[in-house]
């Protein structure tokens, strides 16, 4: 690789001169094509010869300079006048893409405004400017692209003032296709009507709302709903947990054994087998719905079966379905219901391997985003910030 390009990472661009130590100051010339950008003719007349000083990404810590030399030309075929472009410096900026990239990758890592302004020797409205024209231009790119085939929906809380805001995710890679105010259908609606290839999307994940399943069974009519396995077996053991505060008020508060309770048993070490054993056998009611939830729980975890070990194992979840709407609990009466409204939908996914887990992972860096900034007031800039970041 030649010397100047390995060290300025500009093509066509050659190094002449070289001075001094901070700021260093390189003195270059562009040795490609020149073309004219209103017709592409190379038919060229020159004009005028101008120098141009602009920043450049810093060596280390010390600032950088170029000062290139350019033409003014005429274009014989168009008959217009123009300045030379340079690859890798816009028309009218003072900095070259590289220089602003260094900068605004530095304040989205989390340097602030006022650090990362006084290390490239600009004001800190710069930085702010530069950060939202490399963010307004990303999501530019991905304006327009149709919905995800494979779609995840979830909510998140955004602020006090504008309350939830519902996340679409695209499951297969893991990239955040939208972010819309509002959960409800009157705020979603207008934003789901116009949205492209909705029509193609097969299958969507969410966790166990109806307002959601009702919206995607509306406006994704193509779609199959699977359940998040992660929010079934917590509302399995939120009940479960219920009815152990009403069977034993005084066990269920000892934070030692509410530990043993909510883990799988092939988890937990020898002494706290132990330690559990004894508990359930001397309280066997609470046992019997120990062993229906863990029952229920591997139930709900088995992942990838095939359609033949699916057919097997829909007539046991009813079975247990059946068990809990007849039992003489109301609170697992009410989780017998549920499960029996969603069985559909929790069917689906043992056969489906994506689910709401990578929606929740992208929250977190949404939250990040957010807290880099102070907080966002303008949900539109919020908008751009997470599209531009997580997409």
């Amino acid at each position: 690789m030649p010397w100047s390009k390995s060290v300025l990472n500009l093509p066509g661009m050659h190094i002449e001169k070289v001075s001094g130590r901070d700021p260093v100051r390189i003195w270059v010339s562009y040795e490609g094509a020149v073309e004219c950008p209103h017709c592409g003719g190379q038919r060229l007349r020159t004009k005028d010869t101008y120098e141009r000083e602009v920043r450049h990404e810093r060596f280390g810590s010390r600032k950088v300079f170029l000062h290139v030399r350019g033409h003014k030309y005429y274009c014989r075929d168009c008959r217009k006048y123009f300045r030379q472009r340079f690859p890798g410096i816009l028309p009218g900026r003072r900095a070259t893409e590289a220089c602003r990239r260094q900068v605004v990758e530095e304040h989205l890592d989390g340097v602030c405004q006022s650090r990362a302004a006084q290390r490239a020797g600009i004001g800190s409205a710069t930085v702010e400017r530069w950060t939202q024209d490399l963010v307004e231009r990303k999501v530019a790119e991905l304006r327009g692209a149709p919905c995800p085939r494979v779609l995840g929906i979830d909510e998140h809380y955004f602020s006090r003032r504008h309350g939830y805001a519902t996340t679409f995710v695209n499951l297969r890679k893991h990239r955040v296709f939208d972010v819309v105010p509002g959960r409800s259908e009157k705020a979603l609606r207008s934003y789901l009507k116009r949205l492209p290839g909705r029509e193609e999307v097969q299958v969507v994940c969410m966790d166990l709302s109806r307002s959601y399943r009702a919206l995607v069974r509306k406006y994704f009519p193509n779609a199959m709903i699977v359940a998040d396995r992660f929010h079934a077996v917590r509302l399995v053991g939120q009940h479960f947990d219920g009815l152990w505060r009403q069977l034993d008020p005084q066990g269920s508060r000892h934070r030692g054994l509410v530990s043993l309770m909510r883990r799988r048993p092939d988890r937990l070490r020898e002494e706290q087998v132990g330690k559990l054993e004894n508990y359930l056998n001397e309280h066997p009611d609470v046992q019997a719905i120990y062993e229906f939830k863990q029952e229920l729980w591997s139930l709900l975890n088995q992942k990838t079966l095939t359609a033949r070990d699916c057919r097997r194992q829909i007539p046991v979840l009813l079975d247990r379905i059946e068990d809990l709407k007849h039992s003489a609990f109301e609170a697992m009466q009410t989780l017998g219901n549920t499960l029996d409204e969603w069985k559909d939908e929790l069917a689906r996914m043992w056969r489906f391997t994506k689910n709401n887990g990578i929606t929740e992972g992208l929250h977190t860096t949404m939250e990040m985003i957010s807290r880099r900034a102070y907080g966002f007031k303008n949900f539109d800039n919020y908008r751009l910030r997470v599209r531009a970041l997580c997409s």
